[in-house]
């Protein structure tokens, strides 16, 4: 018996030290693993979302020389009866309401302020959509019924072979993906672990070989195929997406803080959810947008793009949510009303006719609950009319 607790005592000496040089070897990807599984913990989560950079690797997105375009304060909103109600159940963390770009509402909560750059999660889509529609413009890339392969020679012989540019705008690229955020095998959380582990997000996305249904004949949401728009652009440009964003949508703007990107261990910014903004700044980009692409005079993203990106053009099921090129709109849209929207309560809200941008950050983990989108837009729309 003795012998054996020897034994025994140095075997697990041995797996303590194995344990200790793995973690030295391995450290940051292992911290990073660790903050992926508590990064939604109602503990942590509203802290997390203003501090992404610290727990994954990041790239910033150079503000350019503007000088910050100022918010003019306007009267204040008098908001909805039911709105602070709404903002404890949904977990809101910042709202900014603009009317006609007039900062008409700003608040702050569970901690947060006017400098936190929070993550947009699927929000950053639509960025990727308006720097798309730029491109398009410029002639880099030919057209929207262009296969992605054509730029992203990579995606041969997977899943994205056969899909256009369009099918991958509209999220009809027919490409199988679960996206449940709760199954920890789920193809989403296996790409968390990717940026955790800092692995090739394009090695990821080229892995995938099944597919639901052929390419363009219906509609499923799933994110990474907004990481197939990224290739797409690099592929086209030969340059980071970080870069091209800067360059053509975030220099124009004046933006308060320079936003930065969440990315993959090869510096591959994560376009499909990885961009930290202020809500001060979404809400800028959101009033550009609402302006049909025009800020301080210059024309920075073409309006007809932002006509034929906003507009309910993907096979989603009558009745629902309907979908554009990277962007939402309601059920029973009326002209000109869409919306960016991400996990966990993220929203760039537009309505055009009112001349009303919301944007919100949350850390709502109630938000796959069913009624929970259809009561946001509810509350966007009354905020709507009390501002006019």
């Amino acid at each position: 018996m003795r012998t054996f607790g020897k034994w025994l005592g140095r075997t697990l000496l041995v797996l303590i030290l194995l344990a200790g040089a793995l973690y030295a070897w391995k450290r940051e990807e292992i911290t990073r693993v660790l903050a992926v599984n508590s990064l939604f913990s109602a503990d942590k989560i509203v802290h997390n979302f203003s501090h992404m950079d610290t727990m994954f690797l990041s790239v910033p997105v150079p503000r350019g020389d503007a000088p910050v375009s100022a918010l003019i304060i306007g009267q204040a909103i008098t908001l909805p009866d039911t709105y602070d109600a709404w903002v404890t159940e949904r977990a809101i963390t910042s709202a900014v309401v603009l009317k006609d770009g007039l900062l008409r509402h700003e608040a702050y909560y569970l901690s947060t302020g006017p400098d936190d750059r929070r993550i947009s999660w699927s929000v950053a889509k639509s960025f990727i959509s308006a720097l798309l529609g730029v491109l398009l413009e410029e002639g880099t890339i030919g057209s929207v019924n262009d296969p992605v392969t054509q730029y992203a020679p990579a995606l041969l012989g997977t899943a994205y072979d056969g899909a256009s540019i369009e099918d991958v705008l509209q999220m009809e690229s027919g490409v199988r993906f679960n996206e449940d955020y709760l199954d920890f095998w789920s193809d989403i959380n296996k790409m968390g672990r990717v940026l955790a582990l800092g692995q090739s997000m394009d090695g990821f996305a080229a892995g995938l070989t099944e597919t639901n249904a052929a390419a363009g004949k219906s509609w499923q949401y799933v994110s990474i195929d907004t990481h197939i728009l990224g290739m797409v652009i690099r592929g086209a440009t030969g340059r980071p997406i970080s870069e091209l964003l800067s360059e053509r949508i975030i220099a124009p703007l004046g933006l308060e803080q320079a936003p930065y990107y969440v990315t993959d261990g090869y510096g591959t910014a994560f376009v499909l959810g990885g961009l930290n903004l202020t809500t001060r700044d979404y809400a800028r980009f959101g009033q550009m947008i609402a302006q049909n692409g025009l800020w301080n005079g210059v024309q920075v993203i073409p309006a007809a793009w932002i006509a034929q990106s906003t507009r309910p053009s993907a096979k989603t099921v009558k009745g629902n949510t309907q979908y554009g090129y990277q962007w939402w709109m309601p059920s029973d849209a009326r002209d000109g009303e869409f919306f960016a929207r991400g996990i966990y309560g993220q929203y760039i809200y537009i309505n055009q006719p009112l001349g009303v941008v919301i944007a919100i950050n949350s850390a709502d983990k109630k938000f796959r609950e069913a009624g929970v989108s259809f009561s946001n837009t509810a509350m966007f729309r009354a905020i709507a009319e009390a501002a006019q």
